[in-house]
């Protein structure tokens, strides 16, 4: 397998497919559909919470039994830009068949929705995972982290871009009159699906004709597949005689548990603690997207300075102080304590003391996340055995959706039991946890 030299516009390509796809994970998953799915596709809130989890964890246990073979296959057939355009289709096709996620739809509609949207989180997750396998023979010497930083920040860039837009079609952007839909059957809503599509088909295209790629090392591609099997069970049992790499990946698994949770939960929490409709979420997203922005940039650069385990530490706990935060909102109190006022009706855009205070653990959060992903892959590269990226980021993207299910698993028993607000509580278990483990971790490149 040769890699072939990278060059500007080919880099750019590069953290323009963080542009494409970033979006997904912002309207869809985040702040617009998931909000909409649980609140007014659902027959009720608890069950559309409930559904919404479910499929969550269906997508990444789907995930982690198949991530390291389709790493280990990559590292065999040299190419991976056919499986980030292949699995981006995937994720479009899904997209568009979340138009039939009508208010109060019937099972079958439901089931369908559903359905789609689990294979669009499953294309989205894993384009992302290739595209990051292409991190270390794309970025420059001592560059790694920047690189890194900067395709996280693109796709807060873009996701900033995105989310107005869709706020506008829903007409929920404040002061702009949007056009002229029916609002009966939430079509603003519903266009969250073909709109993400689009946009990712458009704004992938730099990354389809700029970005290189390794040359095909194989002619048999079904000898590969069995040599990749091979070589991921391999791969699984020689894990223990790593104990470094494994300790990171253990780490990873558990605190990006609680980030996904957070992203995954947050606009869902929000809206059910403050009645937030699609106007107060969409601005809530734009306020952690701007802030990640610079964060993002932050990240990047202490990255080169300090390390990406220092890096991510830091910005681990930030992560865990802002849902500390989150989670001390309710009875009439901010930060468990203090009595703030909550929203009234009649009352303005973030006009109460606890909405303000929200906002603010948002825009840390917004701060942090950023970091957190970027110096994550930015360390399994450091570690990964050379020539076998795509192997580790196939173990990388397994070490995110491994135990992807327990954080949504554990919040849906919880919520039947001791309430919303508590059942997102396990999310700091997850981020302590790993967080933990992390300081274990040496940062050395691990020996083929």
């Amino acid at each position: 397998m040769t890699s072939i030299p990278s060059t500007p516009r080919g880099r750019f390509g590069w953290v323009m497919y963080d542009w494409a796809a970033q979006p997904f994970f912002t309207i869809i998953l985040t702040f617009i559909f998931g909000p909409y799915f649980v609140n007014a596709v659902a027959s009720n809130p608890q069950e559309g919470q409930s559904l919404w989890a479910n499929a969550q964890t269906f997508a990444g246990l789907a995930m982690a039994l198949t991530a390291p073979f389709l790493g280990a296959y990559a590292d065999e057939s040299g190419p991976r830009k056919p499986w980030v355009i292949g699995f981006s289709l995937l994720c479009i096709f899904s997209c568009f068949g979340l138009w039939f996620a009508e208010p109060n739809a019937s099972d079958p509609a439901i089931y369908l929705v559903i359905a789609c949207f689990i294979l669009g989180l499953i294309g989205a997750e894993y384009a992302v995972v290739f595209n990051n396998a292409m991190l270390p023979d794309l970025a420059s010497p001592g560059k790694l982290g920047k690189l890194s930083g900067y395709g996280w920040a693109m796709g807060y860039i873009g996701a900033l871009l995105a989310l107005p837009i869709m706020l506008w079609i829903t007409g929920q952007l404040p002061g702009v009159a949007g056009p002229e839909l029916d609002q009966s059957a939430r079509v603003g809503d519903r266009l969250a699906g073909p709109f993400t599509a689009v946009w990712l088909a458009l704004f992938m295209l730099p990354f389809v004709f700029w970005t290189p790629d390794t040359t095909a090392a194989v002619t048999n591609r079904l000898a590969a597949a069995k040599r990749s099997l091979a070589n991921t069970v391999t791969t699984l049992k020689e894990l223990p005689s790593r104990p470094n790499l494994l300790r990171y990946l253990i780490a990873r698994m558990l605190y990006y548990d609680g980030l996904n949770a957070v992203f995954a939960f947050g606009g869902v929490y929000a809206s059910l603690r403050f009645g937030w409709g699609t106007t107060e979420l969409g601005i809530f997203g734009i306020i952690i997207l701007i802030f990640g922005i610079p964060g993002c940039f932050v990240g990047g650069w202490l990255d080169d300075k300090i390390g990406p385990k220092r890096t991510l530490q830091i910005f681990v706990v930030g992560i865990s102080l802002a849902m500390t935060a989150i989670l001390s909102i309710g009875d009439g109190k901010v930060a468990f304590v203090i009595d703030a006022a909550f929203p009234a009706e009649g009352g303005g855009l973030f006009a109460s003391q606890a909405e303000l205070f929200m906002v603010g653990a948002a825009a840390l959060v917004g701060v942090c996340a950023g970091p957190v992903q970027s110096s994550s892959r930015a360390l399994i590269a450091v570690l990964a055995p050379p020539g076998q990226a795509g192997k580790y980021f196939g173990l990388f993207a397994l070490s995110g959706k491994a135990t992807s299910f327990a954080a949504p698993l554990g919040i849906g028993i919880l919520l039947g039991i001791a309430g919303d607000r508590w059942a997102y509580g396990i999310i700091l278990v997850f981020l302590f946890a790993g967080l933990l483990l992390l300081t274990g971790v040496r940062e050395h490149k691990e020996t083929a």
